[in-house]
Parts: C-alpha cells; sequence; structure tokens
C-alpha cells in the first residue's frame, strides 16, 4: 500500500463508525478555516527554508486534500483518485510544449500559451464572455490581489486608463529595496491602525474599483469608436 493510500485510508477510518467525534463533525465548509491555517504554517517554513518543517507542513496540507476529497467521496460525487486524474490531465493539456509538439523558450511563452489555453477551454464549457480582468480568488490576501491586477493592467497596456500616476510609481520604485518596502508597508499598515481602519479592505476595494475604473474607460471608448 502507498502512502498517499493509507493515509487516505486513516481519513475514512476517522470519518467512519466507530471513528473520531471531531472528524466526523466536519464540512467542506468548517474546514475551510483549517485549509487557511495549515497553508499560512507552510508558507512560513518556505520563508525561512525550513525543510523539515516544511515536509511536515506540506503533510497538513495534503491532509486538508483527502480530507475534502473524503467528504465528497461519501457525498458520491467525486473522490481522491478523481482529484488527481483531473489536475494531471490538465497539466498534460497546458504544457503542449512538453508533452506533445512545439517548443517554447521562455517563461513568459509559456504562461501566455497556459492563459490561452484556459480561455479556449472555458468557452468550450460554455463560460460566460472573457472579461478584460481574469478573475482572481476573493480570498486571496490583497497585497496578493493588488498586485496581480497591476501585472494585468501592465501586461495589457493599460497604465493610461487605469488614471495610476507610472512617473510617480517608478520614482517610488527606484529607491526601493526589500527592507525600504517592508517598512513603507508595516508604517502604512500602523497608521491606518491608529485611525481604526482596514488596510486589507481598503487595499481590496481601491483594486477592484480600478478594475472597474479600466473597464468602464475601454467599454466607453469601444462605443464611441
Amino acid at each position: 500500500m502507498s502512502a498517499i493510500e493509507e493515509l487516505r485510508r486513516t481519513i475514512a477510518r476517522l470519518r467512519g463508525p466507530g471513528g473520531c467525534p471531531w472528524d466526523q463533525e466536519q464540512t467542506h465548509q468548517s474546514l475551510a478555516r483549517c485549509l487557511i491555517d495549515e497553508c499560512a504554517e507552510l508558507l512560513d517554513t518556505i520563508d525561512r527554508m525550513d525543510l523539515p518543517h516544511m515536509r511536515e507542513e506540506l503533510g497538513d496540507v495534503l491532509i486538508q486534500v483527502i480530507f475534502h476529497a473524503q467528504l465528497a467521496e461519501e457525498a458520491g460525487r467525486f473522490d481522491l483518485e478523481d482529484v488527481a486524474r483531473e489536475v494531471n490531465e490538465k497539466l498534460v493539456r497546458r504544457h503542449p510544449h512538453v508533452f506533445g509538439t512545439g517548443k517554447l523558450e521562455t517563461s513568459e511563452q509559456v504562461l501566455r500559451q497556459w492563459e490561452q489555453i484556459k480561455a479556449v477551454e472555458k468557452k468550450a464549457k460554455g463560460a460566460s464572455a472573457p472579461t478584460l480582468f481574469k478573475d482572481l480568488p476573493p480570498r486571496l490576501p490583497s497585497t496578493m490581489y493588488a498586485e496581480s491586477v497591476w501585472k494585468q493592467i501592465a501586461k495589457k497596456g493599460l497604465v493610461a486608463e487605469s488614471g495610476v500616476d507610472a512617473e510617480r510609481v517608478g520614482r517610488i520604485a527606484s529607491g526601493l529595496d526589500d527592507a525600504a518596502l517592508g517598512r513603507m508597508l508595516f508604517e502604512i499598515v500602523a497608521a491606518a491602525q491608529s485611525r481604526d481602519m482596514d488596510p486589507e479592505g481598503a487595499l481590496r476595494r481601491h483594486a477592484d474599483g480600478l478594475m472597474r475604473h479600466v473597464e468602464g474607460r475601454i467599454q466607453g471608448t469601444a462605443a464611441t469608436a
């Protein structure tokens, strides 16, 4: 028996008759916070490059994956094999330069092809028409959310439409290093706390507003063209 299968059976036993009351009570919703906590602990070991503890925390994240698959299997929806099969097929499908024909030379080319294949797949599934900005996970931390929004704006050449002062951004960036960035962000958070403000929410709302602003500008331009 593989270690993965042994772990799957352990979780099934915990959920089954005579198992653990806590495990038996869990749902996809109740486990959501556990997944966030375990991912945060894993990220901490990655930041510190603490490989022995990284192995442990990867195991804790793996428990969450198998637990959710077990819940779905009990409900007759899918099982761990289905999860692994689907993601493996997706990896092969989105890397034709490795598993098929053609060759890509740079990471940028790979990412561009990945998004193109992803768009075709969504269209084939009958997804709604693509928007200017790709969907982002709503639980994504606001700094990562804002970073992704800005990347899309810059990548699509929409800086002018965004209203962001590119020259000011450039001046800030010119004197920035990791320590200065950390200090600047911390001071902003401290200032927000002193005013009883929510920096996480404020940044997310601004990024959302920026996307709507750019989309409005683009749609307005198209309507008058």
